[in-house]
């Protein structure tokens, strides 16, 4: 009888807890600093999390304040401010196209599903 009770008493119901949100860093590439009127660079990122859940979703979405441009993924349609698109790879990259004469600044953010965060700005000067 006290074997039993030993058994019982050892066996646990809880269940094991298994880390889904983890941070992550963005690494990006250096880009030209200057760009004119229908010029277009690529911007290269890499979502670096500090571990690994396979059911983890990465987002982006952009917003431009000054100047004018789009900001796409390769061949994809250009993005609309404000909406978040779904990031299929951590590495990837993003082209943006200047549709105007002066300085441009636009931001960046990369999110998951889990409510982690990176913002990134970026600032061109017009070569015209």
């Amino acid at each position: 009888m006290i074997l039993f009770e030993l058994t019982l008493s050892s066996c646990s119901t809880e269940e094991i807890e298994i880390q889904q949100n983890f941070p992550f860093e963005v690494s990006v590439m250096p880009i030209p600093k200057d760009i004119a009127n229908g010029e277009t660079i690529e911007i290269r990122l890499k979502i670096i999390p500090k571990g690994n859940f396979s059911e983890t979703k990465y987002y982006l979405r952009y917003f431009q304040f000054d100047g004018s441009g789009t900001l796409q993924h390769s061949n994809d349609p250009p993005y609309q401010p404000n909406d978040a698109y779904e990031l299929v790879k951590k590495e990837f990259r993003l082209y943006y196209t200047s549709t105007s004469n002066v300085s441009q600044s636009f931001n960046v953010w990369i999110f998951d599903n889990f409510g982690n965060e990176k913002h990134i700005s970026f600032q061109l000067n017009s070569k015209n």
